[in-house]
């Protein structure tokens, strides 16, 4: 969702959850404001990955039996860049504080992340662990930009 003429819901708002998830959807919800749309059109072809979070066994079997696997990247932007051909982002959490007052670390890479993020440059890639939106955002202009005489 975008902000529109102070309608709708910021980036800022979906991620002060302090949460992967309130971060990621900041993320989405700044791509698509229309005014970052006609600055970087390539964002249409930034997209999310579902291989995450908890979910029911069943669920969890149907998702498996179709190719989910543990540790794949959140995000990807399917644009070459120079000698990239597309740039893979694992989103963490930043370090923050619950509406109950527990203090949260920022999120790492896992084990069962690394050896994708590996296998993604190793394969050409631009593949990043991004710690907030803001970091995935900035991250996603500098790759957009890169190479580009602008």
């Amino acid at each position: 969702m975008a902000v529109k003429e102070g309608k709708g819901i910021s980036p800022e708002q979906l991620a002060a959850s302090g949460t992967e998830h309130g971060h990621q959807a900041a993320l989405f919800c700044w791509a698509a404001d229309p005014n970052v749309r006609a600055a970087l059109p390539e964002l249409q072809w930034l997209f999310a990955i579902p291989n995450g979070g908890l979910r029911n066994p069943v669920t969890a079997n149907r998702l498996k039996a179709t190719g989910v696997k543990k540790g794949v990247m959140d995000i990807c932007l399917l644009v070459r860049r120079v000698e990239y051909a597309a740039l893979w982002i694992e989103l963490k959490r930043p370090k923050s504080v619950s509406p109950t007052g527990k203090k949260r670390q920022a999120g790492k890479v896992s084990e069962d992340q690394q050896p994708w993020l590996d296998q993604a440059r190793a394969c050409g890639h631009g593949a990043v662990s991004c710690v907030g939106w803001e970091a995935a955002r900035d991250m996603i202009i500098q790759y957009l930009n890169y190479g580009q005489n602008k």
